[in-house]
């Protein structure tokens, strides 16, 4: 009987304690966010990502009652920008808003830990919050209006050319997995970024791009590029016409681009929670979709979980393609 009065003391303090923690949990979800959110992109000002984060930012900011501005961290591919967000406190204030080469850069690059992060474990999923058709296209002047003509030429022994907005890109990888697909050899010609690789394709200087719809749509409608094919496992909604490498008979050439946010490992779940709703709520709004289109992008959305599910599958099958074809930074 002695023993049984610190018994009880003992659990009364764990009970209080318990109670404690979850009070405070429940004052922290409160309270968030208390202050400035920041949304980190990890390219140059001007580009889809950028606009894209920047749309989400200003509906988010009405939404949380607090700013959520953008910060630009260029360098690297994306590295620099994703290494500063990896390291960052975990408390929902510093995000990244990221498109997905965010998964195979430090495959590529091949840095230093010290100079990178990890991809699959280095971050908390928020939101995958869209997906972009990734386009072939062809400038006129090439003289090859479909995937069959430019194998054939390939083939026959004419020098082609391919631009993508950079080495290691999904753009690059998808150029490469055709080209061993089809047995060809089509000169890659690196880009840093998607508007030199426009420019370039439509000035000439490469036959061909790989590169999302938004910043050559206008060149689809006016006749100066010509759509060959989707690399995405379905065919666009905003280019219905057009058909899939897979369709033409490339069933493994098979890459999609999507954009996602991401926050620093250990971020809590109850903060993750208010964000991913928010979000969600954000990719439904129909100036927001609206917006997107023109972008050539259609919003997804869902569960941390889903976002963590892609991350996870380009990481496996999109690495194994480095792997196996030697792509790195040119």
């Amino acid at each position: 009987m002695r023993h049984e009065r610190p018994r009880r003391l003992f659990l009364a303090a764990t009970a209080m304690a318990a109670l404690a923690l979850a009070a405070g949990s429940a004052l922290a979800t409160a309270a968030y966010p208390a202050k400035t959110v920041t949304m980190v992109v990890a390219y140059p000002p001007g580009g889809d990502t950028d606009a894209m984060a920047r749309l989400y930012a200003d509906k988010l900011s009405a939404r949380l009652k607090q700013p959520v501005i953008v910060e630009n961290r260029p360098g690297a591919g994306g590295v620099v920008g994703a290494s500063f967000v990896s390291r960052a406190p975990a408390d929902g204030y510093t995000l990244l808003y990221t498109p997905n080469p965010f998964t195979l850069a430090p495959m590529v690059l091949k840095l230093a830990p010290s100079a990178s992060y990890d991809p699959l474990h280095g971050f908390t999923p928020v939101i995958q919050t869209a997906v972009q058709a990734v386009l072939l296209v062809a400038n006129p002047q090439a003289g090859i209006k479909t995937v069959g003509e430019m194998i054939a030429a390939a083939k026959g022994g004419k020098t082609l050319t391919y631009g993508s907005p950079g080495a290691g890109s999904p753009m690059h990888i998808a150029g490469e997995m055709l080209n061993r697909a089809a047995g060809v050899k089509i000169q890659h010609v690196p880009y840093k970024g998607v508007a030199p690789a426009v420019n370039d394709v439509v000035a000439g200087h490469v036959n061909f791009a790989y590169v999302t719809l938004g910043p050559v749509a206008q060149y689809i409608n006016t006749g100066r590029l010509i759509p060959l094919a989707i690399t995405d496992a379905k065919r666009s909604p905003l280019l219905p016409n057009v058909p899939t490498l897979a369709e033409l008979g490339y069933k493994d050439v098979v890459v999609g681009a999507w954009h996602g946010v991401m926050a620093p490992k250990g971020t809590p779940p109850e903060v993750v929670k208010v964000l991913n709703q928010q979000l969600n709520d954000v990719l439904h709004l129909p100036d927001v979709t609206e917006k997107m289109a023109t972008f050539g992008a259609s919003p997804v959305g869902g569960a941390p979980s889903a976002l963590e599910k892609v991350n996870a599958a380009d990481y496996e099958r999109l690495g194994k393609v480095i792997r196996d074809l030697a792509i790195t930074a040119e």
